[in-house]
C-alpha cells in the first residue's frame, strides 16, 4: 500500500510541477511579486512620513516631510507660483532641505529661482517667499539652454547652495529611515546629451523610488513610454513595485504603459494636472489610455486621485500602514472616461 502511495505522489509532483513552467522572457513573469506581503492602506494614519501632491495647476510640486527633512520635488510653472507659495504657507514650510527638479520644463522648474533667491518683485507678489530657504538642489545633471534653467542655476550659484546631478544608482537620505533610490536617468544618457545628443527633456526626467520601511512610492517626473520600457526591461519587478504611483507626464497617453503599470502594481495612483482644459490644461490631462491601464490593474475611483478634481492629495505612512486623503472628494473618474470616449469618436 505504501509503495502505491509513493508512486501516486511522484506522478502528481511531475504533473503539477510542469504546469508552472514559463518562458523566462514572458511579460507575465514581471508582476509575480504582487503575491508578496505588502503594506496595507488604511484609514488616515498619523505617520512619520507625509507626502503632499500639491494642487498647483498644470505642473508638478510634491512635498515630502519626514520629521527630519522637508523635500520638494518640482516647483510647478511660473504662472502658478501664487498657488505654490500658498500651499507651502498652509503647510508652514520655511526650510526646504532638498529641492529636486526632475527636468527643465517650465511646469516643473518654473518657480525654482523664486524659492532659491527671490527678487524684490517676487517678494512683493509673494511675501512668504522671504521665510523660505533652500539648502540643497538636485536635478538630472543635464545642462539646458532654457532661460528658466539658467535662472535657477544662477540663483543657486549666487546663494552658494549645494547643487548636484542625480543618475541611476544614486540614493538620497531623506531622514527618519526614508530613502530615495534614483532609477533614471542613466549616466550614459547624461553624458550623451551633455555631449550633444538630441533628447526629449521628458525622457531625461529623474525617476526614483521612495521607501519608508514597508511603504514605497514611485516618482516619475514626465518620463514617457521610452523610459518606462527601459525601466521595465532593466529592473526586476521587485525594484519597480510600489504602493503608490505618481502618474507619469500628468496622466498623458505618452506614459503609464500597460507593462509598467502592471509591474509597479500600485494600490493608488496620483495625477497632477491643471483644472481647466482650455487655459491651464491645454492637453486635456488625464488621458483615456492611462486611466484604462490603471483600471485594468484593478484600481477604481477610490484609488485614482487627480489634483484637477481632488485638490491637494496627502499620503501619510508609519512605515507599516498608509493612507491617501484627497482635499476634495469628487466622483470624477467614470464621468471623465465617458467624456474622453465620446471625444475619441468625434
Amino acid at each position: 500500500m505504501r509503495q502505491i502511495f509513493l508512486t501516486v505522489l511522484m506522478l502528481a509532483t511531475l504533473i503539477f510541477g510542469g504546469c508552472g513552467t514559463q518562458a523566462k522572457d514572458e511579460p507575465s513573469t514581471k508582476p509575480d511579486v504582487k503575491d508578496e506581503p505588502k503594506v496595507e492602506a488604511s484609514a488616515p494614519v498619523k505617520g512619520d512620513l507625509k507626502i503632499s501632491m500639491l494642487n498647483v495647476g498644470q505642473g508638478d510640486a510634491i512635498l515630502i516631510q519626514t520629521g527630519k527633512q522637508t523635500i520638494l520635488v518640482d516647483t510647478s510653472d511660473t504662472d502658478e507660483r501664487d498657488l505654490l507659495v500658498s500651499e507651502l504657507e498652509k503647510l508652514a514650510v520655511t526650510k526646504i532641505d532638498k529641492l529636486i527638479l526632475t527636468h527643465p520644463h517650465a511646469d516643473h522648474i518654473g518657480s525654482a529661482k523664486a524659492l532659491i533667491n527671490p527678487s524684490n518683485k517676487e517678494l512683493k507678489a509673494n511675501p512668504y517667499l522671504e521665510k523660505i530657504s533652500v539648502a540643497e538642489v538636485y536635478d538630472n545633471g543635464i545642462a539646458s539652454n532654457s532661460p528658466l534653467y539658467k535662472s535657477y542655476v544662477k540663483a543657486v550659484e549666487a546663494k552658494g547652495i549645494v547643487h548636484k546631478g542625480l543618475t541611476a544608482g544614486d540614493e538620497l537620505d531623506f531622514g527618519n529611515s526614508v530613502k530615495f533610490k534614483v532609477l533614471y536617468p542613466t549616466k550614459d544618457l547624461v553624458n550623451a546629451v551633455n555631449g550633444g545628443q538630441k533628447s526629449d527633456p521628458n525622457n531625461e526626467s529623474v525617476v526614483g523610488k521612495l521607501t519608508y520601511k514597508k511603504f514605497s512610492m514611485m516618482f516619475t517626473g514626465d518620463a514617457e513610454k521610452k523610459v518606462e520600457s527601459e525601466l521595465w526591461a532593466d529592473n526586476d519587478a521587485k525594484v519597480l513595485k510600489c504602493d503608490v504611483l505618481k502618474a507619469g507626464h500628468h496622466g498623458s497617453y505618452t506614459a503609464s504603459t500597460e507593462n509598467f503599470v502592471k509591474t509597479v502594481a500600485p494600490s493608488y495612483v496620483l495625477i497632477s494636472c491643471g483644472p481647466e482644459e482650455e487655459r491651464r490644461n491645454t492637453y486635456g490631462h488625464p488621458h483615456l489610455e492611462p486611466l484604462e491601464n490603471y483600471i485594468a490593474q484593478g484600481l477604481d475611483a477610490k484609488h485614482i486621485f487627480c489634483t484637477r478634481w481632488n485638490g491637494t492629495i496627502t499620503v501619510t505612512s508609519d512605515g507599516k500602514t498608509f493612507s491617501v486623503t484627497p482635499e476634495r472628494t469628487e466622483d470624477w473618474l467614470d464621468k471623465w472616461i465617458a467624456q474622453k470616449k465620446r471625444d475619441k469618436k468625434k
